[in-house]
Formats: structure tokens, sequence, C-alpha cells
């Protein structure tokens, strides 16, 4: 059965597409079969897969103009996509009122069949693409950095879920809370600690045990339009994703407390 994880957070520059690529690639390198799809009109996830935006179907004309899903994956060195489109940014006018929060959703009920996971990468914003991405999705994975305000907002995302679960899919969960760019040398910030215990028990989650250090060749292997378990598979930040995405599999089913 495939599992549909949206990697959210609607604050931008928390690793959302570093985590939903080293996700999607990482699963793969596990031998598990996946689909990245990029929710993100910034359509970097589609960058780093070296996908092709134009003359091509993408998830916009999904979504707006109807066209079947399968004609809109592509097959890549890296993985399979179904790629962004910067005309995303206009899709909330172009949706129309009625169902549009199913488009998705809809779309995916003629996925073929053979995929373990579907990775989202979805926009920094609470609008109807993130609505979209959270109903067709079983779970979420939320990344965060290690600053106190990056917390912030994370309220109106609780919201944002909870209208999901309540018109549009009920049984949505939360997977937990991913630390990103966290420095070794440095202390998480007393706030940060005091706070986020609160934080998961309000959003009914955990913490993930592992963190995502911060690394320098994450930055490079996007510029070079790679994963970072091709480009620097020894670095620090490719060894923690390693570790997450088995935290991942053996532990998001038996939810710890924070």
């Amino acid at each position: 059965m495939t599992k549909v994880i949206a990697v959210t957070n609607q604050k931008g520059g928390v690793g959302k597409t570093t985590t939903a690529t080293a996700l999607a690639t990482g699963l793969k390198r596990e031998g598990y079969n996946t689909l990245l799809m990029d929710l993100d009109p910034q359509c970097n996830s589609t960058d780093t897969f070296r996908a092709i935006v134009h003359n091509v179907a993408t998830l916009y004309d999904v979504l707006v103009a109807g066209d079947p899903i399968t004609e809109a994956i592509q097959h890549t060195d890296i993985g399979d996509i179904v790629a962004g489109d910067p005309l995303l940014s206009n899709a909330e006018q172009k949706m129309s009122e009625q169902g549009r929060e199913y488009r998705l959703k809809e779309a995916m009920e003629r996925m073929p069949e053979g995929y373990d996971f579907i990775i989202i990468d979805t926009p920094p914003n609470l609008g109807v693409l993130l609505t979209n991405a959270l109903t067709a999705a079983d779970s979420c994975i939320i990344p965060i950095t290690s600053e106190r305000f990056s917390f912030q907002g994370l309220g109106e995302l609780d919201k944002t879920i909870a209208r999901v679960r309540k018109y549009s899919n009920p049984n949505l969960e939360i997977d937990g809370l991913l630390m990103i760019k966290t420095d070794p040398r440095r202390n998480l910030a007393k706030e940060a600690k005091e706070e986020l215990p609160a934080i998961c028990e309000k959003l009914g989650t955990v913490l993930y045990e592992t963190h995502i250090r911060e690394a320098e060749d994450v930055r490079k292997a996007q510029k070079l339009r790679q994963s970072i378990f091709t480009w620097a598979p020894n670095c620090t930040a490719a060894k923690d994703y390693e570790a997450f995405i088995d935290e991942y599999l053996t532990k998001t089913a038996n939810k710890e407390v924070c």
C-alpha cells in the first residue's frame, strides 16, 4: 500500500525541499519505489531532479487543466517526479471553488500501482496548494530549525491541519517534527527546549531523535542539481538523513513522547 507524505511548514528556509528530496532519494536507496511531487512554484525539487518544466505536463496541468497524472510522471536519473511549475503561483485563481481541495487526491486515484512512498514538497504558505497536499496525504512531516522563531506560525499550520481533518481528510496524521540545520557547536536555545514539549503535545506528535546538521555540501548539491547522497554521501547531512530515514521506518508507527 502506498504511503503519501507531505513535507510541510509554511515558513520558508526551514529545509522543506532538502528534506523532501532527501526522503525521496533516501527511501529509493533503501529499495523502495518512490515518487516525488513538487507543489512549490519555486520548483527547487524539480530543479534538483533535473526534471523538465516546459512543453511537458506538470502538476499545474494536472491540477488546473485536469491532465492525467500518469502523463506528468518523469523518470530521471535521481528518481521519479511530477514536476512543479512556476504557474502554480496562479493556481489559487485558476482552480474553481467547488471541490478544489480534492484536485490532487482525485488525480492520484489514477496513479499507477507500484509506488511504496509518494513524497509531496509543499509551498511555504497556507493556501489551496497546501490544502491539496494535506487532503491527498496520509501524514505530514514538519521540518523546523533550532531557532525559536522557526516555531512561530506552527499554530496556524495546526489550524490548517485541523480544518483539513474536519472537511477533507479526517485520517491525516502528523508523523513528527524534524530538527534541521543544527550546529553541534551551539546548544539549542533555552526557550526552544522549553517550548518543544508543549508544541509536540499540542500537535499530537513527536520530535524525531535524529537532528540534521548544517552542511555546506547540501547547498553545493542543490547548486549542482544532485542528490545529497550522490554528491556527498559521507557528509554529515547525508549521514543524518540516512539515520532519520531509519528512524522514520522503525519508530514513526510507535510515536514516542517529545
